[in-house]
């Protein structure tokens, strides 16, 4: 509307100063004709005054052109900025519209999960305690079918042995423990089925847990029990375990040690089938280094690392354990040698491995073991000044309240 107003401002203006040029004209035309102008001048003053007209009219009509051809773009500037509004709020209803959609679809989703849930529980629940009755039922019928066996085989024998009240007890029982092993695997099988673990599933476990406990120690005293008369009635021996695959390993051992340092030098040998059937060579105190030296250097075993070392206290005596490998022959042996328990003294042999060097220390730490030839033997876990030996099994602390 502003440029509208502009426009006809313009055309009024430009209108009166038309009339005030037409005015000023025919003053001068006046003029001229009273004071005899020349023909030149007379005929020059129309030309310039069309001239002058046509280049304001020129003027005017560029003016406005350019008026209106700005009043059409700010109109269709706003006629867009109107469709764009327009159409951002449709698209922004549209969104939310699908977003409370999705709201309201997952709330119903959940709360229908729990009332299934609530529902399935429940289920379970009954499920449980009608297997929990029937288990006792059953129970119940079994040891009187088991006491009613029991006492018509006492009646028909009529002699020796007396069935007393503590087999019809242990009948009972085991039959109550199978009953109930039964009924939890049949409910646990039945949560299963229905897609949730009810809220009594840990009792469930624990019970049949206990059952399986129970059975399996009844089954195992009837073994022992059936093994005893077995070997009494004179049965047959049990098969005889096969040797370790590890056994030609120590069998070697034994022989090239004995080859080289004597009969006398190993005070045992066996497979510690505790340790993955490891060989072990167990040898004497004054023997100890003489046969950790063969073991690495000789060229049939070459047991070149030494994976660990270790003290035990066993009350009535001590041991130093290691363990070697051999990379070339991928093959381990374990050395072991007992020591006094009151003067617990051995050969060091970090001199041959120098990994047995901290491993030594912590033995001397924590049992007291003196390595003799050992390059700096000292406390590593405790300071200088504790008192006692912690992995001793006499060990008293020097402070009870630490």
């Amino acid at each position: 509307m502003s440029d509208g107003k502009d426009i006809e401002q313009q055309k009024r203006e430009a209108a009166e100063r038309a009339k005030e040029l037409a005015k000023k004209r025919l003053a001068e035309k006046q003029q001229q004709e009273a004071g005899s102008p020349k023909p030149e001048e007379a005929d020059q003053a129309p030309v310039d005054d069309k001239e002058l007209a046509k280049k304001k009219a020129a003027a005017a009509a560029k003016a406005k052109a350019a008026a209106l051809a700005k009043q059409k773009a700010t109109a269709e500037a706003t006629e867009n900025n109107e469709q764009t509004d327009s159409e951002s709020g449709d698209d922004a209803k549209e969104l939310a519209k699908k977003k409370a959609a999705a709201a309201a679809k997952a709330k119903a989703a959940a709360l229908a999960k729990q009332k299934a849930n609530e529902q399935a529980g429940t289920q379970i629940e009954q499920s449980l305690d009608k297997d929990k009755e029937l288990a006792k039922a059953k129970a119940a019928a079994a040891a009187k079918a088991k006491a009613a066996a029991l006492a018509k085989q006492k009646a028909a024998s009529g002699a020796g042995e007396d069935t007393d009240d503590d087999e019809v007890a242990k009948a009972k029982a085991k039959a109550a423990a199978v009953a109930k092993a039964k009924a939890a695997a049949a409910a646990k099988a039945k949560a299963k089925a229905l897609g949730e673990d009810g809220g009594d599933s840990g009792d469930v476990d624990k019970e049949k847990a206990k059952a399986i406990a129970a059975a399996k120690a009844k089954a195992a005293a009837a073994a022992k029990a059936k093994a005893g008369k077995s070997e009494q009635a004179g049965s047959e021996p049990q098969e005889e375990k096969k040797p370790s695959v590890n056994q030609p390993y120590l069998d070697k051992y034994v022989r090239v040690i004995k080859e080289h340092l004597g009969e006398d030098v190993l005070e045992d040998s066996y497979i510690n089938t505790l340790s993955k059937d490891v060989p072990t060579l167990v040898a004497k105190k004054d023997t100890y280094f003489k046969i950790a030296q063969f073991l690495k250097y000789n060229e049939q075993l070459g047991f070149d690392y030494l994976s660990e070392i270790h003290g035990t206290d066993y009350e009535t005596h001590m041991e130093v354990y290691m363990h070697l490998y051999s990379y070339k022959n991928r093959q381990s042996v374990a050395l072991k040698v007992k020591i006094n328990r009151d003067e617990p003294v051995i050969d060091s042999v970090q001199p041959l491995w120098e990994g047995a060097n901290w491993p030594e220390c912590e033995a001397f730490d924590l049992l007291g073991i003196k390595f003799t030839n050992h390059p700096d033997l000292k406390r590593i876990l405790l300071p200088e000044e504790w008192v006692g030996y912690p992995l001793r099994k006499d060990y008293e602390p020097y402070d009870v309240e630490v």
